[in-house]
């Protein structure tokens, strides 16, 4: 069986695009070889140059808007202060409540690959309950198991 690695992105000024996942992200490099650099994190970055080169010089489309790298945040409304300090930042959507009531912000890095930040559901499923839910109402709205809130429930 095959077994996954890792996502790689395809950038088009290695520095940058190292600065954007170290300064915004927070994240750190665990190996870099140049025209291949892989994070902590669990993703690579290729330069496009070497990229081509292995594609037999195919055309390569950027801004695809089909994928995204998820990253989560404990401390979500620290990040967002945190965020807003970057006014290079090229958002796709500000902050927003998605229906079992996670908050995401979605944005572009520096290739215009979209960066997903979301809250971790254990942090989501809290601030239900600190809101006044029931475990049935957080049940309800996470889409989590009975069981599973219960754990968070005081």
């Amino acid at each position: 069986m095959l077994k996954f690695k890792c996502p790689l992105l395809v950038v088009t000024d290695m520095e940058k695009a190292i600065t954007f996942y170290e300064e915004v992200i927070g994240d750190r490099v665990a190996f870099n070889f140049g025209e291949n650099v892989q994070f902590e994190g669990g993703f690579a970055l290729q330069e496009m140059k070497k990229w081509k080169s292995m594609i037999h010089n195919a055309k390569v489309r950027r801004n695809g808007n089909d994928a995204e790298l998820y990253f989560e945040e404990e401390d979500f409304d620290d990040f967002i202060d945190y965020l807003r300090g970057f006014s290079e930042i090229l958002y796709v959507h500000g902050v927003e409540e998605t229906p079992w009531g996670q908050r995401v912000v979605r944005f572009y890095d520096p290739d215009f690959h979209i960066i997903e930040v979301g809250e971790p559901m254990d942090a989501v499923i809290k601030r239900l309950f600190e809101s006044g839910m029931t475990v049935e109402q957080v049940s309800e709205k996470s889409q989590y198991p009975i069981e599973y809130v219960k754990r968070f429930a005081k």
